[in-house]
């Protein structure tokens, strides 16, 4: 059975308690398509469409809901994402959401901002992992927050505890210091850095403002204080 129903204005749906789990949602747009049928359940969801649960609002040009439980979506044009909860906005031409796993995975251009932790990550494709509030991003990755700009091709970050690994040609510019290496890990909270493998960088002492090339042979690691000029 394959339902159509067109609206002048914007429609809202309450589903059964059980439809996301146990979280309560309405869904609206200007278009509705819908098909009941068992084991091809979906609901389409097309212009000005959006979903709001308990903490989480969604919007997109086109939003797809489907699953024997209505656990997943799949968001296409214009997706914004708003976590009032967590503290998390995001931005993409393309996102799906797995509602059963607390997954989110987003392409095309994504920006996501951690307001908890004044942080903006930038990539072409981003995972959220809602659960372990882990995410990771590849290709293209650039992430900034007060006084930091990293770029790379892969990068973890861990919200819970604050901590930035980055790989794939990263580079770190903290202030006036810039850091290089095969791998980068930063602790966001503490403001430390440790370099893995063909480390380099240019470090600017606070009194002299003089630049201190770092050059740390291959295979060896080193930690530096932010614009302290040290190497541990």
């Amino acid at each position: 059975m394959k339902i159509k129903i067109k609206l002048a204005v914007l429609l809202f749906f309450m589903l059964a308690a059980d439809s996301w789990a146990t979280d309560n949602f309405t869904f609206h747009g200007d278009r509705l398509s819908s098909v009941r049928a068992q084991g091809k359940e979906y609901t389409l969801l097309d212009g000005n469409a959006g979903i709001t649960s308990s903490s989480t609002v969604i919007s997109a040009d086109i939003i797809k809901i489907y699953g024997g439980d209505n656990e997943y979506a799949e968001c296409t044009g214009n997706v914004e994402v708003l976590d009032n909860n967590k503290g998390i906005s995001l931005k993409a031409s393309k996102l799906f959401f797995n509602r059963k796993d607390d997954i989110i995975r987003v392409e095309g251009s994504a920006i996501m901002e951690d307001m908890k932790n004044k942080v903006v990550v930038k990539g072409n494709f981003l995972e959220y992992l809602e659960q372990e509030e882990i995410c990771l991003i590849q290709i293209g990755v650039r992430i900034l927050k007060e006084d930091m700009a990293c770029r790379s091709e892969f990068a973890r970050y861990d919200r819970n505890q604050e901590i930035l690994e980055l790989s794939g040609m990263p580079v770190v510019y903290w202030k006036d210091d810039e850091y290089r290496a095969l791998r980068i890990v930063i602790d966001i909270d503490k403001d430390e850095i440790s370099l893995e493998g063909k480390v380099s960088g240019k470090i600017f002492s606070e009194e002299q403002k003089e630049e201190i090339p770092v050059d740390v042979p291959d295979g060896e690691e080193g930690e530096l204080d932010d614009g302290t000029g040290t190497v541990k």
